[in-house]
């Protein structure tokens, strides 16, 4: 019996400056076992954004990307990432997109359409240390910085 290929989604954001021109990356991976089947990778940035809207949009691209619904693992390095959609957002929600401080939540619309996006899957969220020799997280890093890059003053 032929069993169906594990999907892992290696997302990061860049920014140069916080805000300032910023990329995100994805690297795709469809595996089985511990052979790699198939690999596909994305990019895309903005003129004026941050750091963590940047982080946003790679796992936006990642779930949004896909034509149906997949069981997948997103593994990030960013803590915002993960635990704003595993932890903090429930509260967020039932304090009408609030955060326990009484303060609108940032970045609202890219939760929420990640939030959205991530409904439609099984997702599994997993954190790695980034810049820590983790090789689909620096491959995820070099296409955030490469989609940064027509952003860039000068270009």
């Amino acid at each position: 019996m032929k069993t169906k290929p594990s999907l892992f989604a290696y997302t990061d954001g860049a920014c140069s400056g916080n805000p300032g021109p910023g990329g995100w990356g994805v690297l795709l991976i469809a595996q089985n076992g511990d052979t790699e089947v198939k690999r596909r990778e994305l990019s895309g940035g903005a003129p004026d954004t941050t750091n963590n809207r940047m982080e946003l949009m790679a796992a936006i691209a990642a779930l949004e990307t896909l034509d149906r619904a997949t069981p997948i693992t997103i593994v990030t390095d960013s803590i915002y990432v993960k635990n704003g959609l595993t932890e903090w957002i429930h509260g967020w929600k039932r304090n009408g997109w609030r955060t326990a401080a009484k303060k609108p939540v940032k970045n609202v619309e890219l939760w929420q359409r990640l939030d959205a996006a991530a409904a439609h899957h099984d997702v599994n969220w997993k954190w790695v240390k980034g810049h820590a020799g983790h090789p689909e997280n620096e491959r995820a890093d070099e296409l955030a910085r490469a989609g940064m890059e027509p952003f860039k003053p000068g270009r």
